[in-house]
């Protein structure tokens, strides 16, 4: 436990930010997730999923839930995932 009155403020601020950012974070995993899985059944639907999930992250990045390069990173790698997809299926 904080001994400090700083100490024990900062516990208390970290609690309040973890619960504000709690769906942020859930909805960029949750949207990442069903794109990938789309990508990977070969769905229709995965570029719209994919879209979501970019935006979705990028909501996460712009509020600081994520690092921005976090973000940046997982929207290349489901592109990169999407295309290799698509361009093995048109193969």
């Amino acid at each position: 436990m904080a001994h400090s009155l700083q100490a024990r403020k900062r516990v208390r601020q970290t609690e309040t930010h973890t619960e504000r950012n709690k769906p942020f974070r859930t909805r960029a995993a949750h949207a990442v997730r069903d794109a990938r899985s789309a990508i990977q059944r070969n769905d229709d639907g995965a570029t719209d999923l994919v879209r979501a999930a970019q935006s979705a992250l990028d909501r996460a990045a712009r509020r600081n839930v994520i690092h921005p390069n976090a973000a940046a990173r997982r929207k290349s790698r489901l592109a990169q995932q999407l295309k290799a997809k698509q361009t093995a299926v048109a193969a």
